[in-house]
């Protein structure tokens, strides 16, 4: 589903199924939270670096520039979860923290544990578009009713 599927029509007025769409745009929070957590997620890796310089035997150019590349990708497209590809770009990014694993076991550990973090922001997701298709969300709900 792309997110112009899901800002088509943002009005109360039941849809074809007869579930009335939600008044509010019901994924600019969890847009919200994918963003967030891409920064968090670019803040762990940069943190990430001293530790590697300390206990990784060092850092050459191509590991700082692989991590702080990888730093600034993940800051530009936290601003980007408008785009109707932006969980794809998110996964994609996840695949390349994973990789970083040649660089040092620690940026795969992060990997690891943000590699959960995005399989609760899919679950997440999924819920809400559940909710949404059955018309509980509390925006769809009718006054009165």
């Amino acid at each position: 589903m792309s997110q112009d599927d899901v800002n088509q029509d943002q009005s109360a007025t039941p849809g074809d199924d007869g579930v009335p769409a939600p008044a509010t745009d019901p994924w600019k929070g969890l847009r919200g939270v994918m963003a967030g957590t891409l920064v968090l997620e670019a803040i762990t890796v940069l943190l990430a670096l001293p530790v590697v310089s300390s206990v990784g035997g060092g850092l050459r150019w191509w590991s700082v520039l692989y991590l702080v590349g990888l730093a600034i990708v993940m800051i530009v497209g936290a601003g980007m979860q408008r785009r109707p590809w932006a969980i794809q770009f998110n996964l994609g990014l996840q695949v390349l923290l994973l990789a970083g694993g040649f660089v040092h076991l620690s940026i795969l550990i992060i990997g690891v544990v943000f590699a959960a973090v995005w399989l609760f922001v899919l679950f997440l997701r999924a819920d809400v578009k559940k909710r949404m298709d059955a018309g509980l969300l509390p925006s769809q709900r009718m006054s009165g009713a």
